[in-house]
């Protein structure tokens, strides 16, 4: 039998409501112990300390196995929100002995574990919790409602289908089987390797939308990046003067562009120099402009563009307040065409992001890469006439494992202790 589980699942501190939830075998008994009694769904009942002294009035849910978060029995308290009343109470119990504090993630780890969750939508609610942005809240709550293992059960189902069509001419090799099976196996081969492909080619962008965005601000010295950067920032994050080389090192602000996590990156001048530390500095500049995501060009007229302007990435010309040109100029000093520059950047990157499918990690990646390598062996040995059914299926068994790998039916043991670390105690 597994323990009963006890953790504050609301933040420290002072607030208006602190919530405790037990979750096990021994959630109700063990709460009858400093309750009068459970109620059989809601109501407010006293909470007592071993001696019967009242420590608050609350709030208490009961949830039966089987309709809970973790599928297990549960009991929520919802207590006034004071530290003493809280610390109180997980003292209390904390000394029951039917009861033991929970783990870090130890409840959503219990909800897998009975089958109330998948791994994609424990990995999507861990994004959930740590969404800053409306795109990444969007994201995170297609996987945690359950789109990615939706879609993984169809491919499965359309890869069993063509293995069983497979393994009937094999069973019936010596026999007139009625049709030919390889047509159909065909079709749903190569359906579900489109379907995979188009979400392996969006994991990247989707990776993009839970981390961030980089977007590199380069150019020759004193063409106003660090003061476009502190316009953008709304505050001086970047040091600016009319020395140029001030900017040695890569300086970093998070923004929030209609919805998307966006980080501006602060780069030092792009020239030759003889000096040394300057001249890291440029280095360090040109490595991160070439990995950034996209890359806005200040420019002054007579400015050499020392990297390769790439699809995607915005010229401007530099000191607008300052320089006539009929091309797009900004100021970051006087703010002009700064608006304009952001919502350049805002439409590139919701471009991007209209790509994104429902995978969004790394280990969704390289799952869907197995599954179409299998895949791939299997069409090309379909269209050899002396392809044998046997390995075929075999190869669609090898699919077939990997697309199980998405959801934490196979192969996910080594994944889950990182992934639940990451969770809070009492989630």
């Amino acid at each position: 039998m597994m323990d009963t589980i006890f953790a504050l699942a609301t933040a420290q501190g002072r607030a208006g409501v602190a919530v405790v939830r037990l979750s096990g075998p021994n959630a109700v008994q063990a709460a009858q112990d400093f309750m009068s009694d459970v109620p059989q769904s809601r109501g407010v009942r006293q909470v007592l300390d071993n001696d019967g002294v009242l420590l608050d009035e609350a709030f208490v849910l009961r949830f039966t196995a089987g309709a809970s978060f973790t599928g297990e029995e549960i009991v929520e308290l919802q207590l006034h929100g004071s530290p003493a009343v809280v610390a109180a109470v997980l003292r209390v119990l904390g000394d029951h002995p039917l009861l033991r504090p929970a783990e870090a993630g130890e409840f959503t780890r219990r909800a897998l574990e009975n089958g109330r969750l998948d791994l994609a939508q424990v990995e999507g609610l861990a994004d959930l919790i740590d969404a800053e942005t409306e795109g990444q809240r969007k994201q995170a709550l297609r996987v945690f409602s359950g789109e990615l293992g939706n879609r993984a059960e169809d491919w499965r189902k359309k890869l069993i289908r063509a293995t069983a069509l497979l393994e009937a001419t094999i069973d019936f090799a010596d026999e007139e089987v009625p049709y030919d099976t390889r047509p159909e196996v065909s079709e749903l081969i190569v359906d579900v390797r489109k379907s995979m492909v188009r979400e392996h080619d969006g994991v990247r962008i989707a990776e993009r939308v839970r981390d961030g965005f980089e977007v590199a601000i380069v150019g020759a010295p004193n063409v106003g990046k660090s003061t476009l950067l502190n316009r953008i920032a709304g505050r001086d994050a970047a040091i600016t003067s009319e020395i140029a080389g001030t900017t040695r090192d890569v300086i970093e602000v998070r923004f929030d562009l209609d919805g998307i996590p966006v980080t501006f990156l602060d780069t030092a001048g792009l020239r030759d120099s003889d000096d040394t530390v300057e001249m890291i500095g440029v280095a360090r500049a040109k490595d991160r402009a070439g990995t950034a995501d996209l890359r806005v060009y200040l420019l002054m007229p007579d400015d050499d563009i020392q990297l390769d302007i790439l699809l995607g990435d915005i010229v401007v010309r530099a000191k607008g307040d300052q320089v006539d040109s009929s091309d797009f100029a900004i100021s970051g000093k006087t703010g002009m065409g700064v608006d304009q520059l952001l919502e350049m950047i805002g439409t590139e990157l919701r471009q991007r992001v209209a790509l994104v499918g429902i995978a969004m990690r790394e280990r969704h990646r390289i799952a869907l890469k197995q599954g179409i390598a299998g895949l791939d062996v299997a069409i090309d040995s379909l269209a050899d006439p002396l392809g044998m059914s046997d390995l075929i299926a075999e190869d669609l068994r090898t699919a077939i494992r990997a697309v199980d790998s998405l959801v934490g039916r196979v192969d996910v043991e080594h994944v889950l202790d990182e992934i639940f670390l990451s969770f809070c105690i009492g989630k």
